[in-house]
C-alpha cells in the first residue's frame, strides 16, 4: 500500500454517518405546512362537535379526531426528521389514506352512518379532497427521501 493509498482509507473503526435528509425542506415543507393546518383544522372541527353536539354524530366527531391526531404526527415526524420518523410518517400516510377511502366510501355507500361529516367524508370533498391528495403526495415525497 502506498502513502497515497493510505490517505484514502478510513481513519477511524467507524464510518461516517450519512448526512441525514430533512423531511421537512424543500418540497417537504410544503407538506409540513398542509398537514399543520389540518391538524389544527380537523381538531378545533372535531373539539368543538364534541363539546356542542356529540349525541348528533359521535362516530363522525370521534373520526374527526383521529384524523387530527394522524395529521399532528405525520407533521411532527416530517418536522423531526430522520430515517425512524421517515419510516413512521410512511406507515401513517398509508393509514391516512386507507382511512379515507374506507370513510369516503362508507359515506357514500350508507349516509345515515354519518348525520355529520367528518373530515374524511366524500374522501374530503368538503376540504377539496386535499385529505385523499395529501397522503398520496406525503408517500411519494417520504419514498423520494428515503434514496436522497
Amino acid at each position: 500500500m502506498t502513502d497515497t493509498d493510505r490517505s484514502e482509507a478510513p481513519t477511524g473503526p467507524h464510518p461516517q454517518p450519512r448526512p441525514q435528509f430533512e423531511l421537512g425542506t424543500g418540497p417537504g415543507r410544503v407538506l409540513v405546512w398542509f398537514y399543520g393546518v389540518f391538524t389544527v383544522a380537523a381538531a378545533s372541527r372535531s373539539i368543538v362537535q364534541m363539546i356542542l353536539d356529540f349525541d348528533r354524530a359521535p362516530l363522525a366527531y370521534v373520526l374527526s379526531a383521529v384524523a387530527a391526531l394522524v395529521y399532528g404526527f405525520i407533521t411532527y415526524s416530517l418536522v423531526r426528521g430522520g430515517e425512524k420518523a421517515r419510516r413512521a410518517a410512511l406507515v401513517c400516510c398509508a393509514a391516512e389514506l386507507a382511512g379515507v377511502l374506507v370513510v369516503g366510501t362508507w359515506t357514500l355507500a350508507k349516509p345515515s352512518a354519518f348525520p355529520d361529516a367528518t373530515v374524511w367524508s366524500d374522501f374530503g370533498m368538503g376540504y377539496l379532497f386535499i385529505p385523499v391528495i395529501l397522503p398520496v403526495t406525503g408517500m411519494l415525497w417520504l419514498r423520494r427521501a428515503r434514496s436522497a
